[in-house]
């Protein structure tokens, strides 16, 4: 790590970035050390940086640090990923019955898809490894160049201001990693909702922005948000699948838990279109031994989405398989980060930090269970009221379904509603799109990357100039990746004295 590199880390945390601009770094002093003293530089055995710098730092030691940032930005990639994909194996090998019957159609088989969740693996890895690498190795590299000038000391803290947004920024298209060919848009709105909260929240304590980004701070935004994405999801999952990413998609249509032939009978009532294959959805219920004549006069779809069960009982049947539906997502969810985050509190309190594992985990499933029923529960309430359906209703009726976001820990639903909320964007202006609305764009054909590029730039400046926006399990994980030491007097030494 270079001697510009230091002073530039230690100068970006939280305002530390006033030293005394003399002509050798010995003369620099730290303003946080309350009696002025002129301090040594030193390293602690981990890399911390304390109030004093070391004029030179081998190559070898800038070295390290890229690779070690790369190995854990790969490690956290390949995990995440790889442990979806694990749970995503093992429910595929669960339903070996079912897919030996569709693999006439062309289905993946086992093997075929076990390839696939390695080869994501390793892209994902291979990503994050790359993003992490190339942030670091654009920080040292800035840093070097103006290290190497002693006259040009007090240029070393100025860097700080720009030098995290340009190393973001350049990193981002790391993303191509993943596949030439492959969009992320999804992907780049949800960081560039991620950036703009915490853009926002650096508003909120800025004195000029303070009074515009006030109703940012609204107590309850995270569900009205969580209400409006579920509105145009839901919509899409019943009226425009193709809207939404094929991922979210088959992810929708797992835990809605309709057929895609009951899908389609709504859709088609919704749409005002006659039935084209009730007989579809008539053979489906019969499969699991209902046997049902629909009326193709009906003004409500209720028969079609639950059958001869009643509106109240379905929503207590459908709730209890969505739970059991639930679990295996959030299984990961809860486990990986616990393994990455609490990795040194795990081997002291393992029953804590498991323990809160699993109630996150129970909660959180029911969060979703209780999300997905309530959507056809608010729907069948509306038809019934209103003795018809169309879209208006459909849109009104999955609005309220965004309240079950309450279940959830207050610090996860702001993460919640913003994955979603990029999803809803993206699909709303597919829908708008599709419709003749927008016009099509055929001179940027990778603006995900240009987004994601764009976002990473802001998220990495407020990294490294404001800190405090940041959850601290977020900045423990991003402190561990990259190797930002604390601010100067946080350490030890400075401490002490």
């Amino acid at each position: 790590m270079s001697p510009a590199s230091c002073a530039d880390v230690a100068a970006s945390q939280n305002g530390c970035a006033a030293f005394d601009g003399g002509e050798s770094a010995g003369d620099a002093t730290c303003v946080h050390c309350s009696d002025g003293s002129h301090r040594s530089p030193s390293y602690s055995s981990s890399g911390a940086l304390y109030c004093d710098f070391p004029l030179k730092v081998s190559d070898s030691e800038k070295l390290r640090r890229i690779v070690i940032a790369s190995a854990k930005g790969f490690s956290i990639g390949a995990g995440l990923k790889g442990g979806l994909a694990l749970f995503s194996i093992l429910a595929r090998l669960r339903r070996r019955k079912a897919l030996a019957s569709l693999r006439k159609q062309g289905v993946m088989t086992n093997g075929e898809a076990i390839v696939m969740a390695v080869k994501e693996t390793l892209r994902y890895g291979l990503f994050l490894g790359t993003f992490a690498g190339t942030f670091v190795s654009v920080d040292e590299i800035i840093g070097s160049l103006l290290g190497h000038r002693r006259l040009v000391l007090s240029l070393f803290f100025r860097t700080a201001k720009w030098r995290a947004l340009l190393a973001g920024a350049i990193a981002g298209p790391s993303m191509l990693l993943t596949g030439l060919e492959t969009q992320h848009t999804s992907l780049a709105i949800y960081i560039l909702m991620r950036a703009a909260v915490l853009a926002s929240r650096c508003g909120i304590k800025s004195k000029r922005f303070g009074r515009i980004c006030k109703p940012l701070t609204w107590a309850h935004g995270d569900i009205f948000l969580m209400c409006l994405s579920s509105s145009q999801i839901l919509s899409a999952y019943i009226l425009k699948q193709d809207s939404l990413p094929p991922s979210y998609k088959s992810f929708l249509n797992t835990h809605g838990g309709k057929d895609i032939a009951i899908l389609n009978a709504v859709k088609e009532i919704t749409s005002g279109m006659p039935f084209t294959n009730l007989e579809a959805v008539e053979k489906y219920y019969k499969s699991v031994g209902v046997d049902i004549k629909l009326d193709p006069a009906m003004k409500v779809p209720c028969s079609i989405v639950h059958g001869n069960q009643s509106c109240s009982g379905h929503i207590v049947s459908f709730l209890i398989q969505s739970y059991k539906r639930a679990l295996p997502v959030y299984l990961p969810v809860y486990l990986i980060p616990a393994l990455i985050v609490h990795r040194q509190g795990l081997s002291k309190r393992p029953y804590t930090i498991l323990g809160k594992g699993l109630f996150g985990t129970a909660r959180s499933s029911l969060f979703l269970s209780v999300y997905c029923s309530s959507a056809w529960m608010w729907t069948c309430f509306l038809f019934r009221i209103f003795k018809r359906c169309n879209i208006p209703m459909v849109a009104m009726g999955t609005f309220p379904t965004g309240l079950a976001l309450a279940i959830e820990k207050k610090s996860r639903r702001m993460e919640i509603s913003l994955y979603c909320l990029a999803r809803a964007i993206e699909s709303f202006f597919t829908c708008l799109a599709d419709a003749g609305y927008l016009p099509q764009s055929k001179n940027l054909k990778r603006a995900d990357v240009v987004v994601f590029s764009l976002s990473t730039a802001i998220i990495m400046h407020c990294y490294a100039q404001e800190r405090e926006v940041f959850r601290s399990k977020y900045l423990n994980v991003l402190d561990w990746v990259f190797g930002v030491p604390p601010p100067p007097c946080e350490t030890p030494r400075c401490k002490d004295k």
